[in-house]
């Protein structure tokens, strides 16, 4: 990364830190924001009986799908060597600081390990965020970080610091095609799974102060839980100036017609659209539609 040059014609002085950013797979950033900002990825595990792989990096949603009929994977927390063996190779680049932005400690414990190594690196500032959500809405955060990264204008305790309230105007929606993949996962019980089919009940999930699923709301059949999504989205805006992501599980053309809804709201101001990554997939199953969102001045 480029260290900014200072100057002192009569403006503040300012100079870029060089700060490394570390998020990891379940952020669902496009590829080309990645690449773009230099954001080093922490794959997480999908965990088959013969083999384990990293998220994105060794399998993608689609090969997950084609293979649920024979067997549903498991995922883990990205690895502890994954973590360590980047944590050394940016000290030898020269990093003395690092960001990293972590899914959710309530649906993963990727952030406590990397939390707990982080302290075993003494001679490097390392600051682990817990973004109490997953998907694009810590993608959003990663985004808001990178980009404070790059513009240099402030202290790496004030990126941080703007990062924590930035965290407070983030969050998703979503709901899925069936609850079985959800329950298997054991992110919902077996009843409530059972009911929900017996019923054609379709939660809207959004995630909790504390980083958690919760059953939003639920409402009878796809359709109904599709335009309450974006009914919420509306509601939590309330007219002021959003970004979105649509994100999808094998649901593009529902997605897209979600997304042309969105294009024509005049306060969404920046729009996102991708499928989720492979770790998500597991635990929804095909047929997931989300909505991620973040609050902007």
């Amino acid at each position: 990364m480029r260290t900014a040059k200072s100057t002192t014609r009569g403006k503040k002085m300012s100079s870029k830190e060089k700060i490394a950013l570390i998020t990891d797979t379940a952020c669902d950033l496009p590829q080309e924001i990645i690449d773009k900002y230099n954001i080093h990825l922490l794959p997480l595990k999908i965990i088959y009986k013969d083999r384990e792989y990293d998220d994105r990096l060794e399998i993608s949603p689609e090969e997950i799908y084609a293979r649920f009929a024979e067997e549903i994977p498991t995922t883990s927390m990205a690895s502890r060597g994954a973590a360590a063996n980047l944590f050394d190779s940016l000290r030898n680049q020269g990093y003395q600081k690092v960001l990293a932005i972590m899914v959710s400690n309530g649906l993963s414990a990727t952030y406590d390990m990397v939390e707990n190594l982080s302290k075993e690196y003494s001679d490097m500032d390392i600051r682990v965020i817990n973004s109490k959500t997953l998907s694009m809405g810590l993608g959003f955060l990663v985004i808001e970080g990178a980009k404070l990264i790059e513009e240099g204008k402030l202290s790496f305790d004030e990126i941080v610091a703007h990062l924590q309230e930035t965290r407070k105007k983030i969050n998703l929606f979503y709901a899925v095609a069936t609850l079985e993949y959800l329950q298997k996962g054991g992110r919902i019980g077996l009843v409530a799974a059972s009911i929900g089919s017996l019923l054609d009940l379709k939660p809207v999930v959004s995630v909790n102060e504390d980083g958690k699923y919760y059953s939003h709301s639920k409402v009878r059949g796809r359709k109904k839980s599709i335009s309450t999504i974006i009914e919420l989205i509306k509601e939590v805006s309330g007219g002021n100036n959003i970004k979105v992501a649509i994100m999808h599980g094998d649901a593009k053309e529902e997605g897209l017609q979600i997304k042309e809804h969105f294009e024509k709201m005049p306060n969404v101001k920046e729009i996102f659209f991708s499928q989720i990554s492979p770790a998500l997939v597991v635990h929804t199953g095909p047929g997931l539609i989300g909505v991620c969102y973040q609050l902007i001045d």
